[in-house]
């Protein structure tokens, strides 16, 4: 049978047959070239769809829906330049994960025409990618505790300290959603702080000391009050108008804690200090006004000996919901955070020169703090006690140690981008 003739014959044959076979090899070995312009185009497509995530984080909570909708598929399409992509779609999920916090969810998708996979039966590939960016609106109340004492002067620290902290103010102000998210205090601190002569009338200073170290004697022969009485003679004080706004230390234990002041109980208020090295630039309460904090960081100077505790002292204090400057009180939504920045090791306070004396009183503020669920950053520039330090910020991660000065803008950059509190969630 013809049949039978056609199956026995070896006559050139095959050669049908191997065109035939072909076919699928070169739709496999194809199929490289199609999954490979499909990958890049997806790998395109994440990268557009994170950068547009993270542009709509900026305003996605005051937008609507259609306006979210609309900004999003924009931005996004100006990202993704690939033609080869057809039917490209677009979508997003915002919420709120919790107070103060949200997550915008955006996910696109789209295909890609073969040219060789479709010899297997498989005319496109289908592409689809997301990306969530996850950030944190939390209300931020910061404390700057930053050493002013005569070293900083040296090996450009004081420069380089301004220029980092003015970095990371302009950092902070771009994060601001709302006037009220940040608000910043600085507390610059030698041995005393200066708190600005606009408070000589408040109810939360004692003039006991400064009185009796600042006045006349009916002799002159005799500086101060007690030796003045001690002869017979009056001592009139000087007029408080003469005071250079310094305050140091509370009475302890008040000196580490954030205890409210009440007038008439000496022991919670701050004490007048005519201190000869005051440091020039005033402490400046919780502030969104950010030329005044930005106007404060070029007023700093070095001046004075290291009392880290009185520093870390008023930097609680700013942040507490308690008298005479009350604070926001503790929320879900705001975060409380010190950035305590020093170079040397402590040699003065109200009590003592003697330096392990006067770190007990450190460590005693830095574990008062903690409890209080402030967060607190340290930072050594150049000297200081590394062990002390390390110990005072809330873990090691937020503990940085500055060999040379000009580090301290990455420092400061790095820290102010924690605070700022933006990332992606793949």
């Amino acid at each position: 049978m013809l049949l039978n003739r056609f199956l026995r014959n070896r006559d050139a044959g095959v050669a049908p047959m191997l065109a035939l076979a072909a076919l699928p090899l070169f739709g496999f070995a194809g199929a490289g070239i199609d999954f490979s312009r499909a990958a890049s185009a997806r790998t395109a497509m994440l990268a557009a769809l994170d950068a547009t995530a993270l542009m709509m984080s900026k305003d996605a909570q005051n937008l609507s829906g259609a306006d979210l909708t609309q900004k999003s598929t924009s931005y996004f399409n100006a990202q993704f330049n690939h033609p080869e992509v057809e039917n490209v779609q677009l979508s997003h999920e915002f919420s709120s994960v919790q107070q103060g916090s949200f997550a915008l969810k955006l996910s696109a998708s789209g295909s890609v025409k073969t040219m060789f996979t479709k010899l297997l039966g498989h005319s496109e590939i289908a592409l689809s990618a997301s990306s969530e960016v996850l950030w944190g609106i939390k209300r931020l109340n910061l404390a700057l505790v930053l050493d002013n004492t005569g070293s900083m002067a040296s090996s450009n620290k004081m420069t380089n300290l301004k220029s980092a902290a003015h970095n990371l103010l302009t950092t902070l102000q771009n994060a601001a959603k709302q006037p009220e998210d940040i608000k910043v205090s600085i507390v610059p601190f030698a041995t005393d702080v200066n708190v600005g002569t606009g408070y000589v009338d408040a109810s939360w200073i004692d003039w006991t000391e400064w009185e009796a170290a600042n006045g006349t004697c009916t002799s002159t022969s005799y500086k101060s009050k007690s030796s003045c009485e001690s002869h017979g003679k009056v001592w009139t004080p000087k007029p408080h108008s003469h005071w250079n706004g310094c305050v140091w230390d509370r009475d302890q234990n008040n000196d580490v804690n954030s205890a409210a002041t009440v007038p008439g109980a000496p022991a919670t208020l701050f004490r007048a200090h005519q201190a000869s090295n005051c440091p020039p630039a005033p402490m400046l309460p919780l502030s969104n006004d950010w030329a005044a904090l930005h106007s404060r960081v070029d007023a700093m100077g070095p001046a004075g000996n290291t009392n880290v505790t009185i520093g870390l002292a008023w930097g609680f204090q700013l942040l507490s919901p308690v008298a005479p400057f009350n604070a926001p009180a503790p929320e879900p939504d705001l975060d409380k955070v010190i950035v305590m920045l020093t170079d040397g090791l402590n040699t003065q306070n109200r009590w003592t020169t003697s330096e392990s004396s006067i770190d007990s009183r450190t460590k005693k503020a830095c574990v008062n703090i903690k409890a209080a669920n402030i967060r607190v950053y340290t930072v050594r520039v150049i000297d200081g006690d590394a062990t002390l330090l390390k110990d005072c910020a809330t873990n090691t991660t937020m503990y940085f140690n500055v060999h040379q000065a000009d580090q301290l803008n990455s420092v400061f950059t790095s820290i102010a981008q924690n605070l700022a509190n933006l990332r992606i969630a793949k």
